[in-house]
């Protein structure tokens, strides 16, 4: 079977859910916005953990699950945040930056070289946010300075580096366990927490109604849950048929289709420039992860 269109559809859900999320739910706050994208793909998912074979789940599972859900946790308010402060083409392509914090922590915390294909490919990924960020009077460091005077992109930026702490875990748990297993459970306890934290919030607050809002099942509502869940399914399919550098380079093309959402959605200014950047930083990403 061919994993390519698997991988591209893996892509397409990704993007989808986002715009989903950032056309519909963008009036809520970036809590809610994290309930609808968390608790929204559980109706799909459940049943299919019910249906599959459990692992025998260790105490260093639980472990890695419970220093994985604070950090998973924080990076999915900070990209609602994003998603909701900034347009989708020019805050999503950050999150290209996640394999370069993984390469650079590597280097800094474990000592580990750095390969000419991973320097070439963070290069890429550095020149695309550049170009990402072109149109100013800055002088030549402008597009540089202006990564950080746009909410959107300091926050993906954190988003990035929070999931190059996620990814390694989430790769051990997966090893514990199993990935359709771990895919499925890993949405649906992250999505129970997101929700014990809505209610927290709003219990302080004294005040539920917008949780209950955000859990209301409308057609768009299931539409995020879907692409979520459809998401999920296609990477695990998809990296079970090639080599898991290249499906997630592929997966990576995620950012262009956003790119198109903020272009043909939202009417976003910029366009040009902003998918040649992203294509520069999807480019470093697929260096890094096949040569890197």
């Amino acid at each position: 079977m061919n994993w390519f269109p698997i991988a591209l559809t893996t892509a397409l859900a990704t993007a989808s859910g986002d715009a989903l999320l950032k056309a519909h739910f963008s009036s809520m706050t970036p809590l809610h916005m994290a309930v609808v994208r968390a608790v929204s793909p559980l109706p799909f998912l459940l049943p299919i953990l019910l249906l599959i074979p459990w692992p025998e789940l260790t105490n260093e599972f639980w472990t890695t699950i419970l220093l994985l859900l604070p950090l998973e946790l924080s990076a999915l308010i900070l990209y609602m945040k994003a998603l909701k402060s900034s347009p989708i083409s020019l805050s999503i392509p950050f999150l290209a930056f996640t394999p370069v914090f993984i390469i650079l922590t590597g280097w800094l915390i474990l000592g580990e070289k750095i390969t000419p294909a991973g320097l070439a490919g963070i290069l890429l990924t550095v020149a695309g946010a550049y170009i990402l960020n072109l149109n100013n009077s800055m002088g030549i460091l402008g597009p540089f300075m202006a990564i950080f005077k746009e909410t959107g992109s300091v926050l993906m930026l954190t988003v990035a580096l929070l999931y190059s702490i996620t990814s390694v875990l989430g790769k051990k748990a997966v090893l514990l366990s199993n990935p359709l297993f771990f895919a499925c459970f890993y949405f649906i306890i992250t999505g129970l927490a997101v929700l014990l934290m809505a209610f927290g919030a709003n219990f302080l607050l004294k005040n539920s109604s917008s949780t209950f809002q955000a859990l209301k099942p409308r057609l768009e509502w299931w539409g995020v849950g879907l692409c979520q869940t459809l998401m999920v399914l296609t990477h695990m399919w998809a990296i079970s048929l090639t080599q898991a550098a290249y499906m997630i380079a592929v997966k990576r093309t995620s950012l262009l289709f956003s790119v198109f959402y903020g272009k043909f959605l939202f009417g976003e200014e910029r366009i040009s420039e902003r998918f040649a950047g992203t294509s520069l930083m999807v480019a470093g990403v697929a260096v890094i992860m096949i040569k890197g």
